[in-house]
């Protein structure tokens, strides 16, 4: 029962230390003063923590922005060839590998295909018909002269010779497109019609192939000195943008970088789906440096009227009204409706409410707006606040 009372005791004394440190209070701390609401501007006091965060940028006068569009390196399709089978065959041999250089009229691979003998065969009966119908119009005319044969015979005989001589043409020409007009070898080989280099391979040794199984190139020949730069572009670019105009191009993988290309094509219809304009540019690619499917970017400098340009972080969206927050003295902030005349991705162009060289707040905007809805809430509230 002692032992008991002494734990009853402990446990009473530990619940009147806790109960005693619950109702001692901290010692008051000294608030941050809020700003203020006059005349629809917002002061803060001076050395207010949240003015470090108001970081603003002056209005730089400008009669051109630089504007930014999305693109996309690649092949130049006038200087590139895709090769496929014509015929189904089976790899036995090949020659050219990614990287390298060819010539025209270079066999990049062999196939053997006996559909392509078949066509070889074709072309051999036809000249064995064609030498058969020339002997035939031969012993036709010495009768016709010898007045054995009626003229019809004849006629019928050079018809024969020339039907026999137009299908040894149509054979050949089909046969030496591939690469071969006599003899029988089954032997197909895949040739490239321009120089350049390998860029894409897509075929194994002992690969069984068929001109129906899609339409995957076996091998794609191109010359990469000069390249193709698709432009993803608004309708507003297409005024700036005509063939001849140049812009320059960067990669993000290049850093310092620009390479200048010249506008060849714009298409004459809006895509659905991204309601962008497509637009083709050539660069010189010299050294190579650029590689197709690159992501880049084109930049150029629209010329507009006079106005200020603003980071785009400055310029805020009320309904239909574009405004901003100037600052006219130290820590002293006012909305000022604007007129943007162009909305970039990075910088805006204000043709009308804003001077050059007043400060906008470039960066915590949203925190200023905040700030100056809940200091016209209190001010609502309580009246107006005396300056």
């Amino acid at each position: 029962m002692k032992s008991l009372h002494l734990s009853m005791t402990a446990i009473g004394l530990a619940a009147l230390t806790v109960l005693s440190a619950c109702q001692d209070k901290p010692e008051p701390v000294a608030g941050v003063p809020a700003p203020i609401i006059q005349n629809n501007q917002l002061r803060y006091p001076a050395g207010h923590p949240q003015l470090q965060l108001l970081v603003t940028t002056p209005a730089a006068a400008a009669k051109s922005i630089a504007v930014e569009l999305p693109a996309r390196i690649v092949w130049n399709e006038e200087k590139t060839q895709r090769i496929y089978a014509a015929f189904a065959g089976r790899v036995v041999r090949i020659s050219a590998d990614v990287g390298q250089s060819v010539s025209a009229g270079q066999v990049l691979a062999q196939l053997a295909s006996p559909e392509f003998g078949a066509a070889q065969a074709d072309t051999s009966r036809a000249q064995a018909d064609a030498t058969l119908a020339s002997q035939a119009l031969k012993r036709q005319r010495e009768l016709f002269e010898a007045g054995v044969v009626a003229r019809k015979d004849l006629e019928q005989a050079e018809a024969e010779a020339s039907r026999a001589q137009a299908e040894v043409a149509r054979a050949q020409a089909r046969t030496s497109l591939y690469g071969s007009s006599t003899g029988v070898n089954m032997q197909l080989g895949l040739r490239s019609e321009m120089s350049g280099v390998v860029v894409e391979r897509k075929l194994n040794p002992g690969q069984e192939v068929r001109p129906d199984a899609g339409n995957a190139p076996l091998f794609v020949v191109s010359d990469p000195s000069t390249l193709w730069v698709q432009i993803d572009a608004q309708e507003a670019d297409v005024a700036d943008l005509r063939p001849g105009a140049k812009v320059n191009v960067v990669l993000p993988s290049l850093a310092g970088q620009s390479f200048e290309a010249t506008i060849q094509a714009v298409t004459d219809q809006i895509d659905p789906t991204t309601r962008t304009i497509k637009i083709r540019a050539a660069v010189a690619n010299p050294k190579r440096l650029l590689k197709s499917e690159m992501l880049a970017k084109v930049r150029y400098e629209r010329q507009v009227g006079p106005g200020v340009d603003v980071p785009a972080t400055a310029v805020f969206l009320r309904g239909n009204q574009h405004y901003v927050f100037v600052q006219g003295e130290a820590g002293l902030f006012a909305p000022r409706d604007v007129k943007v005349s162009y909305e970039g991705p990075k910088t805006v162009l204000i043709g009308e409410g804003l001077k050059e060289g007043e400060q906008v707040v470039s960066q915590n905007g949203l925190l200023l707006a905040r700030e100056l809805r809940l200091a016209q809430e209190v001010a609502h509230t309580t009246g107006p606040a005396k300056p």
